[in-house]
Formats: structure tokens, C-alpha cells, sequence
């Protein structure tokens, strides 16, 4: 690292110049991922939090498996949970209304299912709770409601729970409210109203194949469920296809940025060869500077970026995690070196007596 060195206190504006591009490259990756990252949750994350390892569709016939066209009815929740294997079976019912509080309104997605139970406050009287809605807390703030409130759903009153998970579907907040509850929003009778939109199923060892095959259904895993929401893939894809694009042009940045700078000290490198120096050590030399000029522009782009996600958390959807913030920052450096590294072979390639005979 002693050419390295000297190089980088010789050319300080030049490397620096470039370390500042890092910075906002990986600044930029960083910010952008977390904001998936929270733009994601604010898609999924209710479907995500059920307790469940496959979820269940009603899909008509000729259709795909989508949450907004699927109907399951009680014959196909009872043939399920009749199935060798499956521990439970619990029917989920998914709509989109507005809850109104005096001049305060706001749209939700409402969630009918027994599992509402499970987000009620701790000492929350569980008995009664014919027709009351779980409202996450921060919703409720916004409507100015308290518990024991009453809120119209579908235009009817409904006794306000407020509880402390928040859970997002379609970039909508989501409430909980009992299955019976769910249904009556549809205005119609119980007898012509959907039983349920999918089933939760939990279980192991479960023949899925013969089960889709006896309630004509199809299931598929959590994960899996997720590209049967209709604004999922689209948006994941075309956000994904952003980050991918910025960490290409972050190779090419820099790995021109080094083939530049390689070509330069041609002449170093011809003579450091005649003197000895092997291939391996000229490339241990160019990747250790390579490395501590791409660390130390993440370090920077990382804290840019954190700082910025800091300022906009309060109006932007934002997740901090290693996957938003050390997963972008190591690709970054990964593909700074691996630019680097092609840049820098092609000139330590180059015999010695050739290049010095060129600067001649």
C-alpha cells in the first residue's frame, strides 16, 4: 500500500472528487432502499402479520388468484379444515370502506376475521365486543377518537378499540373488526353475503395438491400470496429496477474512474515490474486503494442517507434495517472493487520493456 498511499496524497482533490461520488451514489442507493422498504410495508404488511402458513383463494373460473377478485365460501373453509395435517383454519374477510368521526373521515381496509382478537389491548374485556372495530393508534389520533368512541363504518356506528400494532394493506390503514362485522358491511343478508375473501390455514405435513383439489381452491405460501395484490409486483419491480440501475452506474463510475487512473500510472506499474513487483502485489496495492476510497465514501453516503431518511420519517414511509442500509452500502463497495479490479489487470497485463519503451 506505500504507492497507494503516496498516490492518494499526491492526487488529494482527485480522489476525493471521486470518494464524494461514492458518497452520493451510495447515499442516494441507500435512501432509495429504505424507502421501499417502507413503501413495501405499507403494501403488504397485514397480509404478511397473519399467523398462517398458506393462505387460500376462491378463484373464479378463468380468473387469476387475486385478493380483490377472490370469494371462498363456508363448504370450501370446512373441506380445509377437514384435511389431514391442518391445525387451523381461520376465514379472512378484506374490504375497503371509510370511517368518519364528525368532519374527520378516513379510508381504511377492514379486515374481518376471529384473529382480530389477537391485536386487542392487554386487559382489553374480550366478551364484549359484538361490533367493535380494533383502530391502530395513530389512525385514531387522526380522527380524534378514543376508545369507546363510536365511529360509522359502511355508514353504521361501530364502539372504537384502539390498539397499538398498525398494519398496512394497498397503502391503506387497516382495522380489525369480527367476522359477522365484515359482512354486514356488504349491506346484504348473511345468506348472500361472501362467507369470507381467503382462509388463513396453519398446519404441517399438509397434502396441499389434494386439498386445493377438494375444495376447488388454490393456495400458495404468504410469500407467495403477495403477487396476487394487484399493485405488488408492479411497484416492487419497477422500484427494484431504479436501485438496480443506480448500483450499475456506480461499477461504471468508478470502474472508469480507476481505468482512467491506471492507464496514468502505466509507467509506475512498468517500473515497479521490472523491479520485481509481482501481479498479485500491484493488485493488492490498486484494490487496497480502491477499497479505502470506496469505504470511505459509503461511510459518508450512509450517514447522508440516514440523516435525510431522519428528516422525511415523518412524512415518508421508511424502514431502517440491514437489508436498507448495510446490504446497499456492501454491493456498492463489492462492485467498486470488482470495477477496480478489471481496470487495474489490464494495465499490470503489460510487459514491463513495452511500457517503458512507450514513454520514451
Amino acid at each position: 500500500m506505500f504507492v497507494a498511499w503516496r498516490e492518494m496524497r499526491g492526487a488529494t482533490t482527485r480522489f476525493v472528487l471521486v470518494g464524494v461520488v461514492v458518497a452520493l451514489i451510495t447515499g442516494l442507493v441507500t435512501f432509495l432502499s429504505g424507502l421501499i422498504g417502507g413503501l413495501v410495508q405499507q403494501n403488504i404488511s397485514a397480509i404478511t402479520d397473519l399467523p398462517a402458513d398458506r393462505i387460500v383463494f376462491g378463484v373464479p373460473a378463468g380468473g387469476n388468484r387475486s385478493f380483490e377478485d377472490s370469494t371462498v365460501t363456508a363448504r370450501q373453509a370446512d373441506a380445509w379444515a377437514q384435511a389431514p395435517g391442518v391445525e387451523r383454519v381461520d376465514a379472512v374477510g378484506i374490504g375497503q370502506t371509510r370511517l368518519v368521526l364528525g368532519d374527520a373521515q378516513q379510508s381504511v381496509t377492514v379486515f374481518g376475521s376471529d384473529l382480530y382478537r389477537q391485536y386487542l389491548p392487554a386487559g382489553q374485556d374480550r366478551e364484549d365486543l359484538a361490533g367493535a372495530v380494533v383502530v391502530p393508534r395513530g389512525l385514531a389520533e387522526e380522527l380524534r377518537a378514543d376508545a369507546g368512541d363510536r365511529v360509522l363504518m359502511g355508514g353504521r356506528p361501530h364502539r372504537v378499540v384502539v390498539s397499538d400494532a398498525t398494519q398496512w394493506y394497498s397503502h391503506m390503514p387497516v382495522v380489525w373488526t369480527s367476522l359477522e362485522t365484515w359482512r354486514d358491511l356488504g349491506g346484504t343478508s348473511e345468506a348472500v353475503a361472501p362467507f369470507a375473501t381467503v382462509l388463513a390455514v396453519s398446519g404441517s405435513g399438509i397434502d396441499v395438491e389434494a386439498a386445493d383439489a377438494a375444495a376447488g381452491t388454490e393456495s400458495t405460501t404468504v410469500r407467495g400470496s403477495l403477487s396476487a395484490l394487484a399493485s405488488f409486483t408492479s411497484e416492487v419491480g419497477s422500484l427494484l429496477l431504479m436501485v438496480g440501475l443506480l448500483f450499475a452506474i456506480s461499477a461504471l463510475v468508478i470502474g472508469a474512474f480507476f481505468n482512467i487512473w491506471s492507464m496514468q500510472r502505466r509507467g509506475d506499474v512498468a517500473v515497479l515490474r521490472a523491479l520485481g513487483a509481482t501481479t498479485r502485489r500491484l493488485m493488492t496495492d490498486a484494490l487496497g486503494q480502491a477499497l479505502v476510497l470506496l469505504v470511505g465514501g459509503v461511510v459518508v453516503g450512509l450517514a447522508l442517507a440516514s440523516s435525510g431518511a431522519l428528516l422525511a420519517s415523518a412524512g415518508l414511509p421508511y424502514v431502517f434495517s440491514p437489508l436498507t442500509t448495510l446490504a446497499p452500502a456492501a454491493i456498492t463497495i463489492a462492485l467498486g472493487l470488482l470495477g477496480a479490479a478489471v481496470a487495474t489487470r489490464s494495465v499490470t497485463r503489460i510487459d514491463p520493456l513495452v511500457a517503458l519503451g512507450s514513454n520514451r
